[in-house]
């Protein structure tokens, strides 16, 4: 995911629904290139991707690529293709395709509330990564339909997820951004906190507005903000504290500037939970005494529910805006198909079915090496092998239009909405995006006009380029690739 705020993740906290809707419509709309089309023989394939990539600025790199036609299996060029390389984002497509075998496209998660006694009620979540402040608010109102006013205890069982919050291969600075934000059963709006920066009078500090009151009693800002003169460059700086609530913010705006939107990952998210469902309770009329932790409780007596929206749509989030938090939590509700062993953690159980399923679609196990399901952790290793091979397999499976509509269409949606515009990538290509720091990935299908379908993988670790020199020259190799014809 990338390290950049946009209006495309900002949206996610202010809706019920999943933001790639409109995406996904337009994706469906035949987009004609406006460039003139070229074409390239499969013989010269090779001499063109070499030119690319053996650029001078790319004399450190290593790159990894494998291109296969998809009716014959043929490969069209391969470069260390089996070797192994750090994937970044590239390692959710592993992730929900696994998802999508294993759980089905109709699989929800539920949320539900329990009374465990009289005046007592238990919320137990089961991971939803979609949840947010509306679907507590109908959570409520399910609750005073049925004439509860007070709650003298609400009690959090947050114990469906077993393990840590965070991976411990995750960089520190990335647990603090809302793309790192914890992984747990009680998630809401994310497990981010939504804030607008704006400038006030010269001289004074930025103004901070919280999307939703009820953070301003999870944080202690220390703001070392300044608002400038008009026209004055300025930058804001947000970062938190690792050991509590501190939500620290520097730089300067100019007075004449418009405001920023900002997000940052929760320090306590069962805490987050408790105080957004607490003040959603109040303001339907439900008054609680007290706030709890448990996992005491028999689940007899289901007293509301809420469902999160189908894994067809779960998969749009995770791979066409790249989102880790919703990966994580597929990742570990994987771990219903099989007993958790003794001290294993959800997501390394997740793990385990990841890979059963993936070696069942064909896939060589010994292709990769996984530690997390999105792609955070520079532990993973994928060949570009593993994953033409996931992509071919995907496209096999009943499930394949399903999974195809969960990727980024090039020109058009998601990550991908911005890359390879005005060439004749637009609206033919779609595939899965994937940026760290020295790491640039893209691997999916290419429907070129006058060749076969085709699917592929290009992966760069250790470059000390800009990731957007790496992904230009990326977007021409995958141009490349729609002009094929045979000849």
């Amino acid at each position: 995911m990338s390290k950049k705020i946009t209006i495309g993740l900002l949206s996610l906290f202010l809706s019920t629904q999943i933001a790639v809707t409109q995406q996904t419509a337009k994706a469906q709309i035949p987009v004609t290139p406006t460039s003139t089309t070229k074409t390239i023989c499969p013989a010269q394939l090779k001499s063109a991707v070499d030119t690319i990539t053996n650029s001078p600025e790319f004399s450190r790199v290593r790159w990894g690529i494998l291109v296969k036609n998809m009716a014959d299996e043929q490969t069209l060029y391969s470069r260390d293709a089996e070797k192994y390389f750090n994937p970044a984002s590239n390692t959710k497509l592993l992730t929900t395709a696994a998802a999508l075998q294993q759980l089905g496209a109709d699989f929800r998660i539920r949320t539900s509330v329990y009374q465990d006694s009289d005046g007592i009620l238990r919320v137990v979540g089961r991971g939803d990564p979609s949840l947010k402040v509306p679907q507590l608010q109908e959570l409520a109102q399910q609750l005073r339909q049925q004439g509860i006013t007070q709650v003298n205890q609400l009690i959090a069982d947050d114990s469906y997820f077993q393990g840590e919050i965070v991976h411990p291969s995750w960089e520190w600075e990335d647990l603090a951004a809302y793309y790192g934000a914890p992984v747990n059963s009680l998630i809401v709006n994310e497990n981010a906190s939504l804030f607008t920066v704006s400038p006030q009078t010269i001289g004074k500090p930025l103004q901070l507005k919280w999307n939703e009151p009820v953070e301003a009693y999870q944080w202690l800002v220390e703001n070392n903000s300044v608002t400038t003169q008009k026209n004055e460059s300025g930058f804001v700086a947000v970062s938190r504290g690792l050991k509590g609530p501190v939500l620290r913010i520097q730089g300067q705006m100019a007075v004449d500037s418009n405001s920023t939107m900002r997000a940052i990952a929760v320090f306590d998210p069962v805490q987050n939970f408790l105080r957004h469902f607490r003040q959603t309770l109040v303001k339907s009329g439900i008054t609680v005494s007290q706030m709890s932790y448990g996992t005491s409780g028999k689940n007899e007596t289901e007293l509301a529910v809420i469902e999160s929206p189908p894994l067809s749509e779960l998969l749009k989030e995770t791979n066409i805006n790249s989102n880790n938090l919703y990966a994580e939590a597929l990742l570990r509700a994987l771990a219903i198909k099989q007993p958790i062993k003794t001290n294993q953690t959800t997501a390394d159980a997740g793990l385990e079915v990841v890979k059963s399923s993936l070696t069942k679609l064909g896939v060589d196990p010994t292709g990769y090496i996984l530690v997390d399901g999105s792609g955070l952790s520079r532990k993973n290793l994928i060949s570009p092998q593993a994953l033409v091979q996931t992509l071919q397999a995907m496209v096999k499976s009943p499930q394949a239009e399903i999974f195809r509509a969960s990727l980024p269409v090039a020109g058009v949606s998601g990550t991908l909405r911005n890359r390879l515009r005005d060439t004749p990538a637009v609206g033919i290509v779609q595939a899965k995006t994937g940026t760290m720091t020295g790491v640039v990935s893209l691997s999916g299908y290419v429907n070129a006009p006058n060749y076969q379908p085709l699917a592929f993988s290009i992966i760069v670790n250790h470059s000390e380029q800009p990731a957007s020199v790496v992904r230009q020259s990326m977007d021409e190799i995958v141009v490349l690739l729609t002009q094929l014809q045979r000849c």
